[in-house]
């Protein structure tokens, strides 16, 4: 494709919603009308069966619907014992809500720097260990996932929980196995940007042991054994029966949406690698990547994300200021330098359009404002 500026581009959003339910709009539809006929719209037959669904699409035993990904976090880190006094080793290069959820709760989120994946770095999580250590937070971010295997070592090695934080990752693979059931605890966001979305927000939780499911199941009912029995103080967190019926529409569409995801990477992958002021992401042989977001590393970050603005191209940066920089985070005593990884890819990341209704003429043109600016560059 020759970029010329007498044309008119074409408009790339960096995601369509509207899109994606124009597709399933009827059976989305179809779905709403029959909770609106059986009215039971709090814990009702879909909820229980968009759970189960979902428990068995991540190869576990249990899930347990909660109204987001924020709450399935801090009653995942809740239920596991975290509490005032604790820490939680986390990476800085995350969503706000991760630290978050373990300050709420009254402990202190310890932070590790991370690799070329975004992801913690088991090399580094040792040292972060002190008597006061009870959990390792992992994220899956970008949907891809985290090194498992020497992550569940240390914290076996020091009797701490691990809990993943899947908001990025559902569908993603570490060895043949799906993120979510690797830790104590799998958290899910169903965020509208997620890559499977509820049509508002909604959060999962996942898990393998039962006792852990059925505490859950309490904590995000105001701590109800039953309708008359309460047995703990709790909040009130559950997965609309609406959102659920939603959910169950668009879990039957994830392995294919998942599929186009993964194509639309890998048409980036093959026309941007060959640019050096550029870096793509590559899966690894034993990973299987969802990519929710796919980030490049780019020289001139801001110049290029303008550039393709003006060419109508939307495209976002997932963060541009890391935890440990954010004012909130000050008391915590980081500051710049603490983790030079994730710092410098704060400042070079950009993440571009890889939602699944993107047309192959839209990658191209993608790639091809890419290519061009760093020509004009150089030139």
């Amino acid at each position: 494709m020759i970029i010329t500026g007498e044309r008119r581009p074409p408009t790339v959003p960096y995601v369509d919603l509207a899109l994606q339910h124009a597709q399933i709009k009827d059976e989305l539809l179809e779905a709403i009308a029959r909770v609106l006929d059986h009215g039971r719209f709090i814990l009702g037959d879909e909820v229980s069966e968009f759970e189960r669904r979902f428990a068995e699409f991540c190869g576990v035993t249990y899930a347990v619907g909660v109204n987001s990904g924020t709450d399935a976090l801090i009653l995942a880190l809740k239920v596991i014992g975290v509490g005032e006094g604790d820490e939680v080793i986390t990476t800085p290069n995350a969503f706000i809500s991760c630290a978050s959820s373990i300050a709420l709760l009254g402990a202190t989120p310890v932070f590790v720097d991370v690799r070329d994946d975004y992801n913690i770095d088991p090399g580094l999580i040792q040292k972060a260990i002190t008597r006061r250590t009870r959990a390792i937070l992992v994220v899956h971010l970008t949907g891809r996932p985290a090194d498992m295997d020497s992550i569940l070592y240390i914290a076996r090695s020091h009797d701490i929980e691990v809990i993943e934080d899947c908001a990025q990752g559902v569908g993603a693979e570490y060895r043949n196995r799906r993120v979510g059931a690797w830790g104590a605890v799998g958290c899910f966001s169903l965020h509208p940007l997620k890559t499977l979305s509820a049509c508002g927000d909604g959060g999962i939780v996942t898990t393998d042991d039962k006792d852990v499911f059925e505490r859950l199941g309490v904590l995000r009912n105001i701590g109800l054994r039953h309708r008359d029995e309460c047995i703990r103080w709790a909040t009130n967190t559950r997965l609309d029966t609406m959102q659920a019926a939603c959910l169950l529409v668009k879990l039957r569409y994830l392995n294919q949406w998942t599929e186009k995801r993964r194509a639309n990477a890998a048409y980036y992958q093959s026309r941007l690698s060959g640019i050096p002021q550029v870096k793509v992401p590559a899966d690894r042989s034993y990973e299987r990547a969802v990519y929710h977001t796919f980030i490049i590393q780019a020289e001139d970050r801001a110049g290029l994300q303008a550039y393709l603005s003006t060419r109508g191209v939307e495209t976002a940066v997932h963060y541009p200021v890391p935890i440990h920089l954010q004012p909130v985070a000050f008391p915590l005593g980081y500051r710049r330098g603490s983790f030079p990884v994730a710092e410098s890819q704060a400042d070079h990341i950009l993440s571009l359009p890889v939602f699944p209704e993107l047309d192959p003429g839209q990658l191209e043109y993608v790639a091809d404002c890419i290519r061009d600016f760093y020509q004009k560059k150089g030139a």
